[in-house]
């Protein structure tokens, strides 16, 4: 009987981890390791010019890592925040028309968050108005309830995964036409819904493929690795900082996390963002494409972020790494609201 009591506290803490583990956890990719040239030193079409942050090109060497099937979306944030009572600010940069004294003004902070339903449509649309805190405070809230360590990617791991192994100016081809096919890009469609909405004129992607804003996770082909929206609909976080090229950039597929340029006043650094967004044109669709914010910068402008994972997920177990309940509803439901989109765009054509 001495250990009965060991043994029933022993039962409890068992149950406690499991009903803790019992969280949406991102669908994993494992992605092989390999090397790659990282960069270009070729000017973006239209541009006239190169790009420094993208030189020097140089080879990078990666091991094994994973990296989420999609970005992470209104749902899974949503359940994070309510676990934790995470406060966020209540202001991200949107979208407005310019002022006739001001006709490059389009962008303006304005009171909003990550639920506002402008830029949450729906559970599963990307979470937007999230910062690199936000989704660095997500990541350890994950970690701590499943046991694993998710993160955000490197930069050279999301180059190398976006390209998937390939060497095309896109990892759809070298025609921006061919990215509505895999990617939610500023399109006829977009491009009309942006004239309509803030008044501006800009050139569209010679496609449509039937979506405005941003859309449903998943609602496009997957790049050969089986990744989703590595390109467009959100840009996404990375855990390098910025810096103004490549000049001693690690080669070993890890962060870049030092020297970091502050662009948002003292002690902001600020950190990279990649894959364009739904708003963005052929220039900023390429995989070797940075942007950046603020290491507290939130926006509505189609910034979200993706998880990654060390290992290949052979260390769960034969059949890898087990599926939470939760986790498991989730696809489900996801896969009904791909479908449903998919739906609404074969009305909407047949209507046109």
């Amino acid at each position: 009987m001495k250990f009965a009591l060991p043994l029933l506290a022993l039962l409890a803490a068992s149950q406690l981890a499991c009903q803790a583990a019992n969280v949406i956890e991102p669908a994993m990719v494992t992605i092989p390791a390999g090397e790659f040239m990282m960069g270009t030193d070729v000017a973006p079409a239209g541009d006239g010019k190169h790009n420094p942050l993208e030189a020097p090109v140089h080879k990078v060497q990666l091991k094994t890592f994973r990296l989420a099937k999609y970005t992470i979306t209104v749902r899974q944030f949503r359940e994070f925040v309510a676990a934790t009572g995470y406060k966020m600010g209540n202001n991200c940069w949107k979208w407005t028309r310019p002022a006739a004294d001001d006709p490059d003004g389009y962008l303006t902070m304005a009171p909003g968050n990550w639920k506002t339903a402008a830029y949450a449509p729906s559970d599963f649309h990307p979470v937007m108005c999230v910062s690199w805190d936000d989704a660095q405070a997500y990541a350890a809230w994950l970690s701590k309830h499943t046991g694993r360590h998710f993160r955000l990617p490197s930069e050279a791991e999301w180059e190398y995964a976006a390209r998937a192994g390939t060497q095309t100016r896109y990892p759809s081809g070298d025609d921006p036409a061919t990215l509505c096919q895999y990617a939610n890009v500023r399109d006829e469609t977009g491009n009309a819904a942006f004239t309509r909405e803030y008044g501006v004129q800009w050139k569209p992607i010679a496609c449509n493929d039937g979506a405005e804003f941003t859309t449903v996770v998943g609602s496009y082909r997957p790049n050969p690795w089986g990744l989703y929206d590595m390109i467009g609909n959100v840009g996404q976080w990375t855990a390098h900082c910025e810096h103004p090229d490549y000049q001693g950039a690690p080669t070993d597929g890890s962060a870049w996390t030092k020297a970091c340029s502050s662009g948002m006043g003292p002690g902001e650094p600020m950190y990279i963002t990649r894959g364009g967004s739904y708003a963005n044109g052929p220039v900023a669709l390429r995989p070797t494409t940075r942007a950046h914010g603020g290491q507290s910068n939130r926006s509505s402008l189609g910034e979200g972020f993706r998880l990654a994972e060390d290992g290949s997920g052979e260390d769960c177990g034969a059949k890898g790494c087990k599926v939470s309940p939760a986790t498991q509803a989730f696809l489900r439901e996801l896969a009904k609201a791909q479908e449903g989109e998919q739906q609404r765009r074969r009305n909407a054509a047949q209507k046109s």
